[in-house]
């Protein structure tokens, strides 16, 4: 009897974290689950987060390597910063639809072309409507594209960051030469763990955590700011 008494005690506390009972096992070798389902069910967990911090690690053919994290709700509210080994750095604080934007002196060389006379640091924050930002000007939207694309294909059991996972291989027909491994956890809510790209013009791998964490994002102070909201109207 008590052996039936913990069972049902632990399918209980399986279903109350809204997970099934199969993958809060944590045996991730038993999971019947098809590699698509398994992935709609890691996608529809995410896109329920209010909080997430991302962080990516990209290496390019030719051996450049860049860095970005981001903290945000998924939707107007984070903080991005990415950074490059050159040294370039360029940080962001997003509230709603205000843009605060810092780039550091070694950013603003690489986009001026040329070497700045003064070796002092950027300490201003540009301060400017979210609603002038574009694709590729290196900033953060705040979402998150939890989107299912391509063929997926179940691997091997493993573990990621202490937490037990099963790798899916996704190939698109549409990238040729490069294929994605997902890490999605088998034990508790099934959390997309992490992503990796090797492909031919780049890899990289993507890694999600703080699911739900408190996110406190803050303004910088008024005497660091330079407004240029409207410039150029």
């Amino acid at each position: 009897m008590g052996k039936i008494s913990t069972a049902i005690t632990a399918t209980a506390a399986c279903l109350a974290l809204g997970a099934t009972v199969t993958s809060c096992s944590g045996d991730a070798g038993t999971d019947e689950r098809s590699a698509e389902q398994l992935l709609n069910d890691a996608y529809k967990t995410m896109k329920s987060l209010k909080s997430v911090t991302v962080d990516a690690d990209t290496t390019s053919a030719g051996g450049k390597h860049s860095t970005s994290r981001l903290r945000t709700d998924l939707k107007s509210t984070c903080t991005f910063k990415s950074s490059s080994e050159s040294g370039a750095a360029l940080e962001q604080i997003r509230i709603g639809e205000t843009d605060y934007i810092r780039p550091n002196r070694a950013y603003l060389d690489q986009w001026s072309g040329q070497e700045t006379p003064s070796a002092a640091e950027q300490v201003h924050w540009i301060k400017k409507s979210s609603s002038e930002s574009a694709p590729g000007d290196g900033l953060s939207d705040c979402t998150w594209p939890f989107t299912t694309f391509g063929k997926a294909k179940k691997g091997k059991p493993t573990t990621i960051g202490g937490h037990q996972a099963i790798a899916l291989t996704v190939t698109d027909g549409k990238v040729k030469g490069g294929a994605y491994t997902f890490h999605v956890a088998t034990e508790g809510k099934p959390y997309l763990l992490n992503v990796t790209y090797k492909g031919p013009d780049f890899r990289t791998t993507t890694t999600f955590s703080a699911f739900n964490k408190p996110l406190e994002v803050e303004p910088p102070a008024e005497g660091d700011l330079l407004d240029l909201s409207g410039i150029g109207d």
